[in-house]
C-alpha cells in the first residue's frame, strides 16, 4: 500500500516530549507519528519507536505497534545542506524500484513540510556489519555473498532509468564534475578544520576526469552493511538508504562499495574484506567485470574519489558532532578516519 499525503508537521512535532505512554527518542514525536499511522489504519496497538544503529546520516527508527513493524526516516538535525537529505525524492525512488526486479523495502507514507520524513516496510533479515555476524559465513557462502552483493548492483545499473518513471532523476551529463563540485562545496560549508592533503586529493581528481560510460541509476553508498540479507540462504532481500541515488556513472557505485569492503574496522562497521572467508574488494570489481562487461580501466581514479567524498561525508558528520546535532553512537570518532581516507586516495591516484 501507497499513500501520498503531505502533513504539515513543525519541528516542534518531530521533538522529544512525551507520548503513548513512552519518551519519544530525539528527532521524533510518538504521539504525532501514532496520529499518522492511526489516521491511516495501520495500528492495532501502541506505537513504539526506537532509534536504529547504523545510519550517520538520514535519521531512521523502527516502528512498532507489537504485531507489525515498519521504518521512519527523517532528516538529520541542525545543519542539512541545500539539496541532500531529501526525503520525498528518496521514497520515490522506492516506489520506482520496489516493482523492478531491484529488491527494496515497501514505500508505505512520506508526508511533513517542516519536517519531511517517509515509512516503509520493515524487512525481515539481518543487516550484517558486525564482526561476530561476518564470521558466522563460511568461505563458500562469503564468497557467494560478495558476489551476490555484486550482482544485485548490476542489476540496479541495468535498469532502465525510463521503464521505472526515473529519466528526470538526474543529469547525468558532467555527472563526475558536478560530483567532485558537490563535495568540495560540503568540505566547504562544514569547514571545521584545515585538511591540506584533502583538498589537494580534489584538485588531483579534478585535473583527471574520466570520460563516463553509459549512465545509469546509481545508488550512491552502496556496500555490505546499506542492504538487508537472508542469513540462511544469502540472498540480498533489499537495499537501503537511497538518499543520495541519481542518474550518473555506475562506476561510482562500484569503487564506493570496494573502498567500503576494504577499509580498516571501524566505528561504523566491520570491514567485510578483514574477515576471515571472505575475499579481498579486488573480487567485487572481477564480479562486477564479469556480470555487467563494462571496462575496469580507470578504475583507480574513481577508487581516489570514493575516498575523496567518503571523506567530505566523515567531516560533514564530525562539524554536527563538535555543534552536538547527531544522534546515535560513535559519530565523534568518524573525524578520526578522515586522514587515512585520504592517503588511500592519493595511492589510489597513483596506482
Amino acid at each position: 500500500m501507497v499513500l501520498d499525503i503531505v502533513f504539515s508537521f513543525t519541528v516542534q512535532a518531530f521533538g522529544s516530549e512525551r507520548g503513548s505512554g513512552m519518551a519519544s527518542p530525539p528527532g521524533v514525536s510518538v504521539a504525532a507519528m501514532e496520529a499518522v499511522l492511526r489516521e491511516h489504519g495501520l495500528l492495532t496497538g501502541p506505537l513504539r519507536v526506537e532509534l536504529l544503529a547504523g545510519g550517520r546520516s538520514n535519521l531512521t527508527y523502527l516502528l512498532s505497534d507489537g504485531t507489525s513493524r515498519w521504518v521512519l526516516r527523517r532528516p538529520p538535525l541542525g545543519h542539512v545542506l541545500a539539496t541532500a537529505h531529501d526525503m520525498h525524492r528518496e521514497f520515490r525512488l522506492l516506489r520506482a524500484l520496489h516493482p523492478s526486479a531491484v529488491p527494496v523495502p515497501e514505500p508505505i507514507l512520506s508526508g511533513g513540510t517542516d519536517v519531511p520524513f517517509y515509512v516503509m516496510g520493515f524487512v525481515e533479515g539481518s543487516v550484517v556489519r558486525e564482526r561476530h555476524q561476518l564470521e558466522s559465513f563460511g568461505g563458500g557462502e562469503a564468497t557467494r555473498l560478495a558476489d551476490t552483493l555484486v550482482e544485485v548492483l548490476v542489476r540496479l545499473h541495468d535498469t532502465d532509468p525510463a521503464a521505472v518513471g526515473l529519466s528526470d532523476l538526474g543529469r547525468p551529463d558532467g555527472y563526475l564534475e558536478r560530483q567532485l563540485r558537490r563535495w568540495a562545496r560540503q568540505l566547504r560549508d562544514s569547514h571545521s578544520r584545515d585538511l591540506p592533503e584533502l583538498t589537494a586529493l580534489g584538485d588531483r581528481l579534478g585535473r583527471r576526469v574520466p570520460r563516463s560510460g553509459a549512465a545509469a541509476i546509481v545508488h550512491g553508498d552502496y556496500r555490505l552493511d546499506n542492504v538487508v540479507v537472508d542469513p540462511a540462504s544469502g540472498r540480498i532481500l533489499a537495499v537501503l538508504d537511497w538518499e543520495m541515488a541519481t542518474l550518473g556513472d555506475p562506476l561510482t557505485d562500484l569503487a564506493s562499495a570496494v573502498i567500503w569492503w576494504d577499509s580498516p574496522d571501524s566505528a561504523v562497521a566491520a570491514a567485510p574484506g578483514n574477515a576471515p572467508g571472505f575475499p579481498g574488494g579486488g573480487f567485487l570489481a572481477e564480479s562486477y567485470a564479469r556480470h555487467s562487461g563494462r571496462d575496469l580501466a580507470e578504475l583507480p581514479w574513481y577508487l581516489g574519489f570514493a575516498c575523496y567524498k567518503i571523506a567530505a561525508i566523515f567531516e560533514g558528520i564530525h562539524y554536527r558532532a563538535r555543534q552536538g546535532l547527531t544522534v546515535g553512537e560513535g559519530f565523534d570518532h568518524l573525524g578520526d578516519l578522515v586522514p587515512a581516507l585520504v592517503d588511500r586516495g592519493h595511492a589510489a591516484l597513483a596506482s
